[in-house]
């Protein structure tokens, strides 16, 4: 990993040489140190280290940005040169008003893990064989991966921010399934890769494998269904793809557009972004270097508002949240540390108090239909249950859902107290299990779209 001094020294170069009237770098040292499996057995084991420089000029309001991997003194001339001639064919953004300038605040600049740095590929190979030997008892195979990774980001511009962070984290996925077409899964986030319960996960993937067996059909309608964590983090990540980021709010394609103060979602449910969650240990700052702050998107069901970078704040009148994504990204900046606010309940109360309804492990597939409306697609899989007086039941074939996120977080009728982080596509979620009345579900079946 590129340490403090040097990744400032090699900014601080760039900035140095720069020729516009202001320049931002940004270096980005990420290590992915990867074990995936399959059918009980590892089929890969990397460990790989990739290096990014970012390079943001601008002059006369005309914006360039470049990125590179070649960090050597000759690549950083030569990266420099490219970002101030590529000006030349840019469009001049009269809505630019400035980089990001310093902040005093004090932000922690390390949060490595030495469970994680001291968790070897040999303990990760130790992993999988726990977890193929309990599927083995099932008659189970087992796939998934575990994911160490190691990142530093350092940002510098000519205004004077100076920031640098290094941490690290571990992930760990699996599907047990069987020869039958019954399948179970589970996962874990965790700063502390020692902390990871390999053998409870495994288990309760070969629990759910086991129970999956002889699914029977279940008609179209609406449910009463029980989303385990990660279903919920599933929802949630396509609500802030859909209407929690400055940019479709500015463009008017946010759900959150001539929304914000009014009731949008029910009373018991909150949203926040809150990157100070310890169970996070992410990074403080954004990629313009901007601290991050805690931001409240939904709260008792009332839109509160939703993340900004510099470029928008300026334009929009309001402040940069420490959202800001690497200079060369099209999609605007969105939530990445969410929060949801727990209940009182368990999963195991929510299926004692149903008397008939639908267990939903996750969604595969997730996508798109109205985001104003903020209507998603996707299928049940690995491992959706009926209840039926209070107990769960037989295993249920997969299903689709047509559904309105909203709507969902509108008639939710218990939420658990305890609460995993779930990640995915580099946003970490803190959720809860939720019950929810008339959920929308329909067989999947060759003819779809059927809800």
């Amino acid at each position: 990993m590129i340490d403090r001094i040097k990744a400032m020294g090699i900014l601080q170069a760039v900035l140095k040489d720069s020729k516009g009237d202001m320049a931002e770098a940004v270096l980005e040292n990420n290590r992915l140190s990867l074990t995936r499996f399959a059918e009980s057995k590892i089929h890969q084991n990397i460990d790989t280290e990739e290096t990014t420089l970012y390079i943001r000029t601008i002059k006369n309001k005309k914006i360039s940005v470049l990125a590179t991997g070649d960090i050597s003194e000759e690549g950083l001339k030569k990266a420099v040169a490219d970002s101030a001639a590529m000006l030349v064919h840019a469009q001049t953004d009269d809505k630019f008003v400035s980089l990001p300038q310093p902040s005093a605040t004090k932000l922690n600049e390390n949060s490595i893990s030495e469970g994680t740095s001291k968790y070897t590929p040999e303990l990760r190979a130790e992993a999988v064989e726990r977890i193929a030997a309990i599927g083995r008892k099932g008659n189970l195979e087992a796939s998934g991966a575990f994911r160490i990774e190691t990142k530093s980001l350092t940002v510098a511009n000519s205004l004077g921010v100076e920031r640098y962070f290094t941490g690290n984290n571990a992930q760990l996925s699996m599907t047990l399934s069987g020869i039958e077409n019954n399948s179970g899964w589970s996962s874990a986030f965790n700063p502390d890769a020692s902390k990871i319960d390999v053998d409870g996960l495994a288990k309760t993937a070969a629990q759910k494998a086991m129970l999956s067996r002889n699914p029977i059909a279940m008609p179209d309608g609406q449910y009463t269904v029980i989303l385990e964590p990660a279903a919920v983090g599933q929802l949630l990540l396509m609500l802030a793809f859909m209407g929690f980021g400055c940019k479709t709010l500015y463009e008017h394609r946010s759900f959150m557009t001539d929304k914000i103060g009014q009731k949008i979602a029910g009373d018991n449910f909150s949203v926040a972004e809150d990157p100070f969650d310890k169970s996070f240990n992410n990074q403080p700052f954004d990629y313009e270097g901007t601290p991050k702050v805690r931001v409240p998107l939904i709260e008792n069901g009332i839109a509160k508002g939703v993340v900004y970078n510099s470029y928008y704040a300026d334009l929009m009148g309001e402040k940069s949240t420490g959202n800001a994504l690497p200079p060369n990204n099209s999609f605007g900046p969105y939530p990445k540390n969410m929060v949801v606010a727990s209940g009182n309940s368990s999963i195991e109360d929510m299926i004692k108090s149903t008397e008939k309804g639908i267990l939903i492990t996750h969604f595969w597939y997730i996508n798109y239909l109205n985001p104003m409306k903020t209507m998603v697609t996707g299928t049940t899989r690995d491992g959706t249950f009926l209840i039926e007086g209070g107990k769960l039941g037989s295993a249920i074939k997969t299903m689709r859902t047509n559904q309105s996120i909203l709507e969902a977080f509108s008639g939710i009728a218990e939420i658990s107290k305890d609460e995993i982080v779930y990640p995915q596509y580099s946003v970490l979620m803190k959720v809860p299990a939720m019950k929810i009345n008339n959920f929308n579900l329909a067989a999947e079946e060759e003819e779809t779209n059927k809800c």
